[in-house]
């Protein structure tokens, strides 16, 4: 009989240790006001550079740290910082064509958290995938995050995503040998900043 009881015990015990953690998990949803995602693009004669607004998101935090999460970027908003007037136009245009991004049939790119490691304090390493033109490939990279109250922020500096590996090929070298200085440099570079509120 003690048996019994202590097994029926142990497994309440269990049972409510596993429903207390659940409960510490947190949601915080993206305030897109106050997030956004910085490009650099590069060329063999220069580089630019710009923003892209977030539409959508939310993310999982347990004990301060982000388990969960996904966000959405609207590439409608695409924008170029170091262009004025005809010439800006020209650029945004272009990369929202069909040679880049194709925004028109894509106008939304996703990021779905899949994985993090924590690596120091406050700082995690992400993995996940990254959607962009209907093509999901995987992508890694390192976050400083901070809860405080109510409200949660990452940032991940110096991600580097391959663009062909999104069939946006324009301008590669890897493709199109004879291109010369015109080349484009396959990867481009982000930095997300992300903000949060419950």
């Amino acid at each position: 009989m003690k048996k019994v009881i202590s097994l029926s015990t142990l497994a309440v015990g269990l049972f409510l240790s596993s429903f207390a953690h659940a409960a510490d998990d947190e949601k915080f949803n993206i305030d897109a006001k106050r997030s956004s995602i910085e490009w650099v693009g590069k060329k063999v004669i220069g580089q630019h550079h710009g923003i892209i607004k977030m539409s959508s998101g939310q993310v999982v935090v347990n004990n301060n740290i982000v388990k969960a999460g996904s966000f959405a970027a609207d590439m409608n908003t695409l924008s170029c910082s170091d262009l004025e007037g005809e010439s800006n136009k020209k650029l945004i245009d272009h990369l929202k064509s069909e040679d880049f991004f194709s925004v028109t049939k894509h106008p939304k790119a996703k990021f779905e958290i899949t994985k993090t490691t924590v690596v120091g304090v406050n700082r995690v390493n992400v993995s996940g995938n990254l959607t962009i033109k209907g093509i999901t490939r995987p992508l890694n990279f390192t976050a400083d995050t901070q809860k405080k109250g109510n409200e949660f922020t990452a940032t991940a500096k110096n991600v580097k995503v391959d663009r062909t590996k999104y069939d946006i090929k324009y301008g590669s070298k890897n493709f199109f040998a004879s291109i010369g200085d015109k080349a484009i440099d396959d990867d481009f570079e982000l930095t997300i900043n992300l903000v949060a509120a419950k």
